[in-house]
């Protein structure tokens, strides 16, 4: 007979009776999720299986926010115990039915939340105005995706009263973007730009650089023309291209001087607002809870909690970061955020001057925040926009020359 029977079906499972007999417990999910992480960092095993096990019991991927984030914490910080954090990142990474799927999913996350929203009408808005006078107009983007980000700014241009300028979007392509578009790859985006083409009346000219790491890229491949006003885009993608704490090269900031080298007219910058690259790991830990607490919080009033969109969201759009932040290390940490201060100093140093977004932009970007709650929070620092959820700040957008 179990020992549930023997007290009339009330007694707690016997595996949740051990851990409680084994210590004292934060009830505090939260600090009991820093815990578990300092007991990791301090190497203290059997203390952290104990303290995870207890986690374990309290997270739920339909409960509370810190609940929810809490599952993938723990996932992470048992990934990390078995050196298993790179396996279990490309699992969760590309571990999908069909690639339209998780296009769905990332784009549910695109419409409930305005964070990318908010960077693609911001360094548009820089892109439109630096280029006015432009006839022709040549657009590198470092991250292409499905190529949405542009729609709104081809459409201000082909409004121009002088009458639209000759576009050429040269679109670098990467893994996830062509994972879910399937086997097509970037015919996808041209197909999708040639739509907007004949919809706007506005010349368009595609040019596709397939999957390869940008450190490979020369100026030769980017197809430079001396009439065109350049234009360089890094919509969330600085923060995965190794700095010198990873490669004593320094691939990142050799990045930056190659594209100033290109003297653009303008390049425009979207990164999370986190501080995850050369912390220690339990600051990182804790940086990273903070950030996507924020997250989670703005998703909650949105999608119901026992919602199976929801879970597919948080899952495979949100999980796979968080994960390789937590468990991985050395080249394998790929997602190595930094906050908009740490950008400013490498752009400097590559030679670029901020290029302040106008007033017009933060007004209609004001006018996007109005459609969703107010606990989302924008702030204007030096010429760049800071997009929050109450009192955290999560993406940043910022324009230079």
């Amino acid at each position: 007979m179990s020992s549930e029977e023997e007290d009339g079906g009330n007694a707690k499972p016997r595996s949740q009776a051990w851990i409680e007999g084994n210590g004292n417990f934060p009830s505090n999910l939260r600090q009991l999720l820093i815990e578990c992480a300092r007991a990791l960092s301090e190497d203290r095993i059997n203390h952290f299986d104990i303290l995870i096990e207890r986690a374990r019991w309290m997270v739920s991927i339909t409960g509370e926010p810190i609940q929810r984030l809490g599952a993938y914490l723990v996932e992470a910080l048992v990934a990390r115990k078995s050196r298993s954090g790179s396996s279990i990142y490309e699992s969760l990474r590309f571990k999908v039915p069909k690639g339209i799927d998780l296009l769905s999913y990332m784009q549910i996350l695109y419409e409930i939340c305005p964070y990318l929203k908010f960077g693609y009408m911001a360094v548009n808005g820089a892109i439109a105005d630096a280029c006015r006078n432009e006839e022709r107009i040549h657009i590198i983007d470092f991250q292409i995706g499905q190529g949405t980000q542009w729609i709104t700014l081809l459409r201000a241009l082909a409004a121009r009263p002088s009458g639209p300028p000759r576009v050429r979007i040269t679109g670098i392509d990467d893994p996830l973007s062509r994972y879910t578009r399937g086997g097509e790859g970037l015919k996808t985006v041209e197909r999708g730009l040639a739509v907007l083409s004949r919809r706007f009346n506005i010349p368009i000219e595609f040019h596709a650089i397939p999957n390869q790491s940008v450190l490979n890229i020369t100026v030769e491949t980017l197809g430079l023309r001396p009439d065109e006003a350049l234009a360089v885009n890094f919509p969330l993608h600085l923060h995965r291209t190794p700095d010198e704490s990873v490669d004593v090269n320094n691939p990142r900031d050799g990045l930056l001087r190659t594209v100033k080298s290109l003297n653009p007219k303008i390049t425009t910058v979207i990164e999370q607002e986190s501080n995850t690259n050369t912390t220690p790991f339990l600051t990182r830990f804790a940086e990273t809870m903070d950030y996507y607490s924020a997250m989670f919080e703005s998703i909650d009033g949105i999608l119901a909690r026992e919602g199976k969109e929801r879970v597919n969201v948080e899952e495979h759009c949100l999980a796979k970061d968080i994960v390789n932040v937590i468990a991985c290390e050395g080249r394998e940490r790929v997602e190595r955020h930094e906050l908009l201060g740490k950008w400013r100093l490498r752009m400097t140093m590559a030679g670029f001057s901020s290029y302040p977004l106008s007033p017009f932009v933060n007004s209609v970007i004001r006018s996007l925040l109005s459609s969703y709650s107010a606990n989302h929070t924008l702030m204007e620092e030096d010429g760049a926009l800071l997009l929050g959820w109450k009192q955290r700040y999560l993406i940043s957008a910022s324009a230079w020359r």
